[in-house]
């Protein structure tokens, strides 16, 4: 098998989506290349998730950090592009929707370099959210779509799609959580963040709900409220920390702010929870399949397949304290039968659509 493999990360989600597929195609030989764009450059978002989820060390770590959406991505832009230009891959391995993900696809494009987008055909259908953006205009790039799940493949076929380039594979997120989910121990996560035997989790930072100081303190006054009923644990993002603060949410009576952490401290919390509030497309997967009961604060979501088939409820402000309060009383529940092919195997399946598109592309 001849040709080079060159895979883009750039934030946490990516690397934990990333793990399983390099590791299935470094089993079967495959030359590869990870090139980490610095989007999340803080070690408590970045450094700490190559360790942990066993990830090589970048051979190249851009450093391009942060800014706005516009500025972040021509430097990612012209990064890649002289990334590309040396290292001459066969394929670009993109995963997600982050602008690490469109400028990759963008920059392979350009240089009429085939992509392989990992998590192809997610919809939301609401445009004012940049992930939609990026991961619509990835799908008409990308030479091999990779879908988690059915109605992905849906969304691609009524794009026009052609479905010869598109593979309904499972999804790699979950590869990792079943991989390590011997390593999750939420009696230790309680003791160490001193939380009682029930607690929530809390993860905020879409644009939507943390950018503009009043969305944060819309948020800020939900949590609040919803605290009453349970202790929130909130590890804080970089972004929304600062308006999250200005908002008043440290303050908030059984609201626990915390630093950003690892992913077996993360999904630590997760697993012990009685409940989780977010705005995350990776949490409502990972509480799908894990069992928790998630109360997503947003309209829309690009994976619906985590309320048909698992525990998810949308909801919006005035919905997610009444929202919280039945979830508690119900009590905990069995996990739903997970969504198709959500059996730790994606890695493998994504690997051997690669390992045979590069045999027939030397």
């Amino acid at each position: 098998m001849n040709g080079r493999v060159l895979h883009v990360v750039g934030t946490r989600p990516n690397f934990v989506k990333a793990a399983p597929v390099v590791a299935a195609l470094g089993m079967a030989g495959c030359d590869q290349v990870l090139v980490h764009t610095g989007q999340h450059y803080d070690t408590r978002m970045s450094d700490v998730f190559f360790r942990q989820l066993g990830l090589p060390r970048p051979d190249t770590d851009l450093g391009v950090g942060s800014g706005s959406h516009a500025r972040q991505t021509a430097d990612l832009l012209v990064a890649l592009d002289a990334e590309l230009a040396v290292r001459a891959p066969a394929l670009v391995v993109v995963y997600g929707d982050v602008n690490s993900t469109l400028a990759a696809a963008l920059a392979a494009a350009k240089r009429d370099i085939p992509v392989a987008h990992v998590e192809a055909g997610l919809r939301s259908f609401d445009m004012t959210m940049p992930e939609e953006v990026n991961r619509r205009l990835v799908d008409q790039l990308a030479e091999l779509l990779f879908a988690t799940s059915p109605e992905a493949i849906g969304h691609l076929a009524r794009e026009g799609a052609d479905p010869a380039r598109t593979y309904l594979v499972g999804n790699p997120m979950i590869d990792t959580l079943l991989t390590h989910l011997d390593l999750f121990d939420p009696a230790a996560a309680r003791t160490t963040y001193e939380l009682p035997e029930r607690y929530g989790v809390v993860t905020l930072h879409r644009p939507a709900n943390v950018d503009d100081p009043q969305a944060a303190r819309a948020a800020a006054r939900t949590l609040t409220e919803a605290a009453r009923a349970l202790d929130l644990v909130v590890p804080l993002h970089p972004r929304g920390r600062e308006t999250l603060h200005a908002a008043g949410l440290a303050a908030a009576p059984g609201v626990h702010l915390i630093e950003p952490l690892g992913y077996i401290e993360f999904m630590s919390l997760v697993r012990g929870a009685a409940a989780v509030i977010t705005d995350s497309g990776g949490v409502q997967e990972e509480t799908t399949v894990l069992g928790v009961p998630c109360l997503t604060l947003r309209t829309t979501t690009e994976r619906p397949v985590t309320v048909t088939h698992g525990t998810n409820r949308l909801v919006t402000h005035t919905e997610l304290v009444p929202a919280l309060c039945k979830t508690l009383d119900a009590g905990p529940s069995a996990p739903a039968e997970g969504p198709p092919l959500w059996d730790g195997r994606a890695g493998v399946r994504i690997a051997r659509v690669v390992t045979r598109w590069l045999e027939h592309h030397d």
